[in-house]
Order: C-alpha cells, then structure tokens, then sequence
C-alpha cells in the first residue's frame, strides 16, 4: 500500500476541547440536524472512530431528528469506523471469514513454532514472562493496522525483524485460508475501495450523500484515506476536538487542525453554546480544562479563592480504595437520591475491571459493566476444560479413567496433584451425582454437540442462573458460547485435529494467552447499576458522578510506555516501532499545548503529556461531580508515603483549583449495608483495645462509654430485627477479643 497521504475535500468543524459532554453531544446533533435537513436522515452517515460511547451518540442523534421532524421517531445511520469498514470488505467478497480472537491465537502460534528464521536470544529469553505472548500480538496487531511489512523497513531491530517476518508470512497464510483478521479490515477496505474493485466504491457509495465523520481527532492516516474514498462524490463534514487526541497521539503526532489542513480540508472554529449559567457550570469544569490546554483559571477574587473544585479520596491501599468508593457512592445517594446508572468508576486499564467492580459488589454497590473476563478465570470454562481434558483421557483408555476417580495411593491417598485427578475433582465439586459413566452418556462423534449435550445434561447454565449474580451469569453464558465456539472451529479447520485433543490443545491455548476483558464490554446493559470501565471508554459517555482510580505517579502519567516488551532506551532507537518513540522537541510542542519548550527526554514526556489528556477526558465526563482516587505505595523500607500522580500535585499547587478531601477513615459516616454490617462487626474488639491501650500507657479509660456502646449493641441484638448468623458473628467478636477463641455451646 502507498504511503500517499490522503485527500479530502470538505470541512472540519474543531471544538475547543476538550468540552462537557453535553456540549459535545449539543454540538455534534446539531451538525447533524442540519445535514439530515438537507440530504434527509437516511442519507447522512454518521461515522465514528472508535466503538465505545456510540450508544450514547446514537441517543444524542435520536433525539436531534426527532425535535426537528414531524414525521416520527427515525434512527440514524451511526456506525464506527471499523464496523463500517468490515461491511465494506464483506460487500466485496461476502464468503471472506473475519478471524476470531481464539483463532488467532493458534493459527500465529501454528506460524511462530514452523518458523525457519533464527529466533533473537532476547526474544528467547522473553518469551519466558507471562506477558510476553499479549504484548508480541499487541505489537503486531498495531503494525498489521498501520500495514507495515519488514520489506519496506530500513535496517529495523532484530527483534522487530525477526517479528515483522513472523507478521508477513501469518498474512500470507490467512490470505491461502481465505480469512482477515480485524486489524487489516481498515487497510483492505482502502485498498479495495481506492481500486473501485468490482465497482465497490460506487456500490457503497450509492446510499448516502453525506457523511459526518465525528471523533476526527482520533482518525489515523489510514483511517483518513478511508474517509477520503468513501466521501468522493459525497458531502463531507469532519467534527473533532481539539486538545483531545489519545489513541492517535500514540502513533502520530501533531494537532488535530494541522492533520485537518494537510488533508485538504477547511478548518473552522465550533464554539459551544451552553446556556447554562455559571454557578450551575460542574465545579471541576477549570480543571479539565487546565489539564488539557494548560489554561490556568482566571479568579477576580483578592483572596485568590478557587474557581475549580473536584474532591479528592486518599487511602492506604488499593483495596481500601474501592471501599472508600463504595461509601462515598452510598452517601451521595443518601444525599441527592441519584441512582446507582449515575455513577461512574474508571480505572487505568480494561484488565483492572474485574477486580475493581468485584470489590465495589463486595461492599454492597451493584455494578452493571458486562464483558468477558479472563477465559481462566471464568468457573463454567473451566468446568468444560475439565470435560475436555476427560474426554481425552476416556479416548486412550475410557477403563482408566473409571479405575482412577476414587483410587488411592499405597498410603491410601489420591494424588491430587495428577492431572486427571484435578479435572475429576473439579467435576465432582460442580455437578451433582457426577460419575464417569455421565462423561460416556455425552460423547459423540462431535465435539461440539457433545459439549452441549454434557451442557443440557448437567443444566450447567440452570446451575449458573441459580447460584450466580446476574452479570456473573451473563459473563460466564458468554464463556461458554466461546468455547463452543471454538469447538465449532476445531471441526472444520485443519489447524488441528477435529477430535478432543484438538480441542483441548486449542482451548489450553486459548486459555493460557486469553487476556481480561479483550472482547466487547457492555457497560449500560437494562438492569443498571455502577459502570466500571477503562478511563478511554468514558470519552463519548458522561455521568452525574465520576470516580477516577488509582491517581497515583506511576500510572498517570506511568512508568512503562507502549510495551513491556523492550526495555525504554531500546525504545528510543527503534524507528520502526509502530508508534512514537523518538519525537523532536517542536513536534511535543506542536502536539501538546501542555508542553513547553524545556520537555526534558522527549520519549517520556510525549506520552506522558498523552497520559494527562486521558485524565482530562475521563473527568469531563462527570456532570456534577469529580472524584480523584489515590492510595498509598510503598517507598522504600518501611516508610509509605501517598505517591500521588503528578497531575494531582500539579492542579493542588495551582492558583484557581483546589482538591477538596473526602473522610475515608474508619470513624467516618457509614453508608450502605455492609458497611454498617463490618463497622458493627468490628465496635466490640476496636473498643477493647481502645480500653487496653489506655491502660498500658498509664491513661484513664472512660469505662462508662464503653458499657454504654455494649449495652447499645446489646438491645439491638434482643430485640433488632437482625439476621440470626450476624448476631452469633457479633457475639464471637466478643468472645474473640476476651481471648475465648473457642466458643462453649
């Protein structure tokens, strides 16, 4: 593919960036109000760069058409880019098969074991670290979408090489199998719509006369040639944002208004038209502004009183973060009645997800963000990897497998270390009256069919919808569709054989490289609930409250770049990389407004200028209320020091903004049930050694405020309407802090 830049012919419209959402959303219904006028509804497509918050767009457009049209409700036509452009390539060649994510996993690795070209010894060596499998495909899943080839490269690193090579021939097998894979969607469909194959552009084409591109800062130089062969003979309108560029940043630099005047496009200024007055603005509105144009606030006030506010939450741990959440959460709708779909916790990366909406669901807060966590991880997976593993046991020697569950040892002991004993184990403790004799009932000839026959024979999804909570549940039937998935691709491909130990030597596979959350994450599913998500998803969605977490220097802005593959100073050498690692001093300037000319080493604080604009992004969605969320790390020794991110340092110090912080001590107010539950729990022992350590010390204890807590807790527990497993806990906790361990019935 050429490396011509692309040429479009329309107009940019450039907010000043980053705005409230619901300026963002005004402005970008507006623009489309406008054009639906001219061209009507159905002939405007709207295209967005990125998936995540078109949900919310399309919401936003709904409501524009149908305030401005007397004909009824009508749905826009909103699209991502990449959705969009895979219909294009199944346009061209509908019997195209788009590769799955399990797919790939095997089909590379298939390439990488048969490859003739000398494996670097520092990829040898790597290879032994846990990430050293995610952080290869990430690699080349970025090249493949920038389409390099190692024989365009001048003189790369024998490592990237080496990888390169690796990505070239995994191409070419995918192209003699008739398969793409999602990264190369974008460079095939330019490629085919730039050579009108088969009269494609003027096919797609034919259906609209319009096309709004939103979210243009993000369009990457492919991405644009795209726009550019769609929008030929239709007319084009670009809305972006300036100051607001993450995921493009990574891999090119330069600002949203040059990138637009290069192309050929007629940049215009969009200022927003908020009605809303002042005082009524969202207090921390200066302070996503300082954070992404490095806009000091302007106050007349002699005192110098704030004029931007957002509070702040600072805990020992990572865990006492997410239970400080959880209060604060149970206290504003205490306060202000707000639901729980008005909330908002973003962490730095998709893969802290699981962990941190577990934690907030541990203290009493529903949480409503739906993916795919961890195929390892998943309970209902494993159990089926157990079948699996059963299978292929029962397929040596079904009589052995029989002769083993319940065996023992000379010692009379089971070894349960065995592998056959581990998977026997895990189906005994999941499905009741499990024998062997159940696994031979449900083999077949088909390993899928035989899969959902052990599913229905066990009502394996009955027992899930039973026992587990309902996200959990969604979660773990998402599970299973992807396994029986890959069972279904075991069968028809010749990648490995259609038999149990084919599906086992995929699934092992799978399982082992599978990474949290790398497939779709439905974050507003219809029961609601808290939305737990990765700080970038929250760029195009906006909430009445917004918890940022773990606001600490070695995450915003980091410590560790584009990869955990190579060390940094290799990094700065390796040219190319598929993102940017050497930029000049002018190119930080003219890419970030936050820069100055003293940018120190300018690897480092390219992204981690980067890194402060997605701070500011996911603060501008909170409507009212901003919540900054840190937590102590250890700093040497036994001293621990809060380790807050520079950013929060940075906005403290500065003149017009102010961190206001929430009490998330102990003695705090105490919101929600399981926190009223564990601070009962723990009155009885916390006000003994409160006692005790009056008197160690030579110190006077008022005893008669300790008899009247105790007598308090007494009649709750007589005459309270208590669960009758929580007053016996109270009452051990009693007992325990009197050194009764063992309790007398």
């Amino acid at each position: 593919m050429s490396s011509r830049p692309p040429a479009l012919e329309g107009t940019c419209s450039l907010l000043p960036g980053p705005v409230p959402s619901s300026d963002l959303f005004a402005a970008v219904a507006d623009t489309y109000a406008d054009l639906a006028a001219e061209h009507g509804p159905r002939n405007v497509l709207v295209l967005k760069r990125h998936p995540a918050g078109l949900e919310s767009l399309t919401a936003a457009l709904s409501d524009a058409d149908r305030e401005r049209s007397d004909a009824g409700p009508r749905s826009p036509r909103v699209e991502s880019l990449p959705e969009h452009a895979s219909k294009t390539v199944e346009e061209y060649d509908p019997t195209l098969d788009r590769l799955e994510y399990e797919e790939r996993i095997e089909l590379i690795s298939l390439v990488i074991d048969g490859a003739s070209r000398a494996v670097p010894d520092y990829l040898e060596r790597a290879a032994a670290h846990e990430s050293f499998t995610r952080d290869v495909g990430q690699l080349l899943l970025e090249a493949t979408r920038q389409r390099l080839r190692l024989d365009g490269l001048e003189d790369p690193h024998d490592c990237l090489a080496f990888l390169y090579a690796m990505n070239d021939r995994f191409h070419a097998e995918l192209e003699d199998r008739g398969y793409v894979e999602r990264a190369d969607v974008i460079p095939r469909a330019v490629d085919l719509l730039e050579a009108d194959a088969d009269r494609l552009r003027t096919r797609v084409t034919a259906s609209f006369d319009a096309v709004l591109a939103v979210e243009f800062e993000e369009y990457r130089r492919l991405d644009r040639r795209y726009l550019a062969a769609l929008s030929g003979d239709a007319d084009l309108l670009c809305l972006g944002e300036r100051h607001a560029s993450v995921e493009r940043t990574r891999v090119e630099p330069g600002c949203v208004a040059d990138i637009a005047r290069e192309a050929g496009l007629t940049v215009e200024p969009l200022e927003t038209a908020s009605e809303t007055e002042a005082d009524e603005k969202p207090p921390h509105r200066p302070i996503t502004r300082f954070l992404a144009t490095g806009d000091e606030p302007r106050t007349d006030s002699p005192a110098g009183d704030p004029v931007g506010r957002a509070r702040r939450i600072r805990t020992g741990t990572a865990r006492e973060q997410a239970r400080a959440v959880a209060t604060e959460i149970q206290s504003l709708r205490d306060r202000h009645g707000w639901s729980y779909d008005e909330f908002a916790v973003a962490v730095p990366r998709i893969e802290r997800v699981p962990e941190t909406r577990r934690r907030l669901r541990d203290a009493g807060v529903p949480t409503a963000t739906i993916g795919t966590p961890s195929l390892a991880e998943d309970p209902a997976v494993n159990e089926l990897y157990a079948v699996v593993a059963c299978q292929c046991e029962r397929e040596r020697d079904g009589g052995e497998l029989e002769r083993l569950d319940g065996a023992t040892g000379p010692t009379g002991q089971r070894d349960s270390n065995d592998p056959r004993n581990v998977s026997l184990d895990r189906l005994r403790a999941r499905v009741p009256e499990f024998s062997p004799a159940l696994l031979a009932e449900t083999a077949g000839a088909s390993v899928e069919h035989s899969l959902e026959r052990w599913i229905r024979r066990t009502d394996l999804k009955g027992r899930i919808a039973r026992e587990e909570e309902w996200v959990d549940a969604r979660e773990q039937y998402a599970g299973i569709r992807r396994v029986l998935e890959i069972a279904a691709f075991v069968e028809e491909t010749d990648l490995v054989g259609p038999d149990w130990q084919g599906l086992r030597r995929m699934l092992r596979r799978t399982i082992r490289y599978d990474a949290p959350y790398v497939h779709a994450v439905e974050t507003q599913p219809p029961t609601g609930g808290v939305t737990v998500c990765a700080i970038d998803e929250l760029k195009y969605e906006s909430r009445t409250a917004v918890f940022l977490l773990d606001l600490i220097d070695g995450t915003y802005p980091g410590e560790q770049f584009l990869t955990q593959l190579f060390p940094t100073a290799w990094l700065r050498e390796m040219s190319a990389y598929p993102a940017v690692t050497d930029p000049s001093r002018e190119t930080i300037v003219d890419t970030f407004a936050t820069a100055d000319g003293d940018v120190g080493d300018p690897f480092e604080t390219y992204h981690a200028q980067r890194s402060r604009r997605r701070f500011a992004l996911g603060a501008r969605a909170a409507e009212r209320a901003l919540y900054c969320c840190s937590y102590e790390r250890g700093a040497g020794g036994l001293r621990r020091t809060h380790d807050e991110s520079r950013y929060l340092q940075l906005i403290e110090s500065t003149p017009g903004l102010a961190l206001e912080d929430v009490d998330a001590h102990a003695d705090a107010a105490i919101h929600g049930e399981t926190n009223a539950v564990e601070a009962l729990l723990d009155q009885p022992r916390g006000e003994l050694e409160r006692v005790l350590r009056e008197a160690s010390t030579g110190g006077d204890a008022d005893l008669g405020e300790t008899e009247a807590l105790f007598e308090e807790i007494a009649v709750v527990l007589e005459e309270g309407d208590i669960d009758a497993d929580l007053a016996d806990a109270v009452r051990s906790q009693f007992e325990f802090a009197a050194g009764e361990v063992v309790r007398d019935e």
